[in-house]
């Protein structure tokens, strides 16, 4: 149970099995099917160090990367139901993947217990410094000018950073090539090297180059303007209304979690979310706050998987 009180451990203990007992207690840990580093990776230890000590327990954090974060979902989908196994996870592997690929090891809506929202990532539209466009309508000619010359990177197949841009360069009639990566880290690496030119990522990674220059920022993929950046306007405002890029991240448990157990961490989760504490930090990785109950996400989960399938269909987009 959550009320258990468990000794501090350090994070890097996160190879430590969930059923292991540490000197004071159970260690429960949150898989993130993504490297350290990552947007997501970031966030789920802001929220593992809240949880801990709102709840008075050692909550690690383990790295599970693969296939766009579905490895950590089938690892999550076979673990105990209970509360020593926390699954935070990007949309991408819950709502994109499962449209994509065949053999996924986990059913969306029926494999977890949705424990609640965590927060949204925002995509946003950054190019390598050296293309002579500052502007999307600008990258749109350049690149209608220059078609196949140009290439982007993403996360990872099915990732929200490669589906998005798909989306995107659908809207434009952008010919640009695809090159996945396999996490965001070693594609911002690419990208600044100028070995790919264009990106649709997270604030998360790119704001640090941005800041520094050592990438330029076009456009935000949010509906509205970003706290972040509000002299930057949206890939909606610059001629495609309705285009959104968005990363939402959600807390699940295995499916069969007792209710008590899902609500209690749940009600943990909304708290430290609402702390000024946690937006503050949130906000320093470039993320907005996003809370919900348990019912509120498994609606929300529900409604994302039918749109993005709608989506995936009917642009014809496939996995590389």
């Amino acid at each position: 149970m959550l009320r258990r009180r468990f000794t501090i451990l350090s994070l890097t203990m996160a190879g430590l099995p969930a059923g292991a007992w540490a000197q004071g207690g159970k260690v429960a840990k949150i898989v993130v099917g993504f490297p350290a580093g990552q947007g997501i990776d970031l966030v789920s230890r802001i929220v593992a160090e809240a949880l801990k000590d709102e709840l008075g327990e050692t909550v690690i954090v383990e790295n599970k990367p693969g296939q766009g974060g579905s490895i950590a979902l089938g690892q999550v989908a076979r673990a105990a139901p209970d509360d020593s196994t926390i699954l935070i996870s990007a949309m991408a592997a819950l709502v994109i993947a499962p449209h994509l690929y065949k053999n996924v090891t986990y059913d969306t809506l029926k494999s977890f217990a949705p424990v609640g929202r965590v927060g949204d990532l925002p995509l946003v539209l950054v190019v390598n410094p050296s293309l002579p466009v500052k502007t999307l309508a600008e990258l749109v000619a350049y690149a209608k000018a220059n078609p196949d010359k140009l290439s982007h990177s993403s996360s990872g197949n099915s990732t929200v950073s490669h589906v998005a841009m798909e989306e995107l360069k659908r809207a434009t009639s952008m010919k640009i090539l695809h090159v996945p990566y396999q996490g965001s880290a070693a594609a911002m690496n690419d990208l600044i090297a100028g070995t790919v030119q264009v990106a649709l990522d997270t604030v998360a990674v790119t704001r640090p180059h941005i800041e520094a220059g050592r990438l330029r920022l076009l456009a935000v993929g949010s509906l509205e303007r970003l706290p972040f950046f509000p002299g930057t306007p949206t890939i909606a405002e610059q001629g495609y209304p309705g285009f959104e890029a968005n990363a939402w991240l959600g807390m699940l448990l295995p499916a069969g979690t007792p209710r008590e157990t899902v609500d209690r961490l749940s009600a943990a989760l909304q708290k430290i979310l609402r702390s000024p504490a946690i937006q503050e930090k949130f906000d320093k990785v470039g993320t907005l706050p996003k809370t919900s109950t348990p019912a509120e996400f498994e609606r929300f989960l529900a409604a994302e998987y039918a749109r993005w399938g709608k989506a995936i269909a009917e642009a014809g987009i496939k996995a590389d």
